[in-house]
């Protein structure tokens, strides 16, 4: 753990924290009165004396250091957390997963508290508070930044590594070596609900690692739903992309649809209606289930990609034909003042068309590097 930065305060300050035990005394007394809530229901009801008769005891606080790390962020074991970190995992799910639920294991390691020591780490007995830390983790340094000003920096006890105590090696545990916890295999089951999104969470309280004096934190599984072939999901609405023939956007058509839990739907255009290329349609109450209203369904979204035909499809003398059945033509009206062009394929992919393109294309700043215009 990196060094962290604590207070800064004037010199004055700490000659009356820690010149005077006496106040001292009096400051730690008064927080640990308004600290315990049993101690400061008696003080409201008979005052000083009432908490001196109770046997508040000695003040809990062994030094000055102790008070210093609880109001200036201080990492003694007055501030340590107790509850342990939330363990993260992504589980791979597919669309249909998502549209019918599905429950999956999964398999984690984790932290327990090994049982043969039961987390103490060795021997009953062989625990020992670190004499450098004095059992806070933390060692506390005092450094002159200026005149008559100090700071504290508090650094992770180089002797205990952050635990505030120390076992003999010779003492350790021999399944945990000392490190009071064992690492376990453990199979969860996850249930995946209908309607479920990308990206959801899924929380299983306390199964994250345990450590001695800590509550076990969570593990939380986010959903990572793949790539779907067909459909793509906005929302509760499903889209699709259908191809259709010329013939069937003009003269009507019947198509099947395979849903995400194997139904086929049939859908068809209605008689006389014409389909453009990129025209919407939807199916209403099938798209995706709502999250827990799976009863409930979105809509599902047809964008339809209309096939002209191949060139030559048709030969020169049925032309008229076709012609005579469809929308009229419009009339352009010709003079001998225009010019008469003739359409090639284009291609883009043609060298003198990028070359063309290069040496005209202009930027922000203008035209690119090494196009210059000439005078005659």
């Amino acid at each position: 753990m990196d060094a962290l930065p604590g207070s800064t305060l004037c010199t004055a300050c700490w000659s009356a924290a820690l010149g005077g035990q006496g106040k001292f005394k009096l400051i730690s007394q008064a927080y640990e009165v308004l600290s315990d809530p049993k101690k400061r229901d008696i003080y409201d009801q008979g005052g000083e004396q009432a908490i001196k008769e109770g046997g508040s005891g000695s003040p809990s606080f062994s030094s000055p250091m102790d008070i210093f790390d609880m109001f200036f962020g201080g990492g003694g074991r007055m501030t340590r957390e107790r509850r342990g970190k939330n363990v993260v995992h992504q589980l791979s799910v597919t669309l249909e997963d998502l549209y019918n639920g599905i429950t999956k294991k999964l398999a984690l390691q984790k932290n327990i508290i090994c049982e043969k020591c039961e987390g103490i780490g060795g021997k009953k007995g062989s625990v020992e508070k670190c004499p450098l830390c004095k059992g806070r983790g933390m060692q506390i340094h005092i450094q002159q930044i200026g005149p008559g000003m100090v700071q504290q920096i508090q650094t992770v006890c180089i002797e205990c590594k952050g635990q505030g105590e120390r076992i003999n090696p010779k003492d350790r545990c021999e399944d945990c070596s000392g490190a009071k916890v064992t690492r376990e295999k453990k199979i969860i089951e996850v249930h995946v609900d209908k309607g479920m999104k990308d990206g959801q969470k899924i929380l299983f309280h306390g199964e994250g690692d345990q450590e001695p004096e800590l509550e076990p934190g969570d593990v939380i599984i986010v959903l990572d739903q793949k790539d779907h072939s067909v459909f793509q999901r906005r929302g509760h609405d499903l889209i699709m992309k259908m191809k259709i023939q010329l013939s069937e956007a003009l003269c009507g058509f019947k198509k099947t649809i395979k849903t995400l839990d194997d139904r086929v739907l049939i859908i068809s255009s209605k008689s006389g209606e014409v389909i453009k290329h990129g025209d919407l349609k939807c199916v209403r109450n099938e798209g995706m289930p709502i999250y827990k209203a799976p009863l409930e369904k979105g809509m599902l979204i047809i964008q339809f990609l209309v096939v002209f035909p191949e060139k030559q499809w048709l030969s020169l003398e049925k032309l008229p034909q076709l012609e005579a059945l469809l929308p009229p033509r419009q009339k352009v009206r010709i003079t001998d003042d225009m010019d008469q062009v003739e359409l090639k394929e284009f291609n883009p992919n043609e060298q003198s068309w990028r070359q063309h393109r290069e040496a005209y294309e202009e930027d922000d700043d203008g035209p690119r590097a090494g196009v210059q215009c000439q005078t005659a």
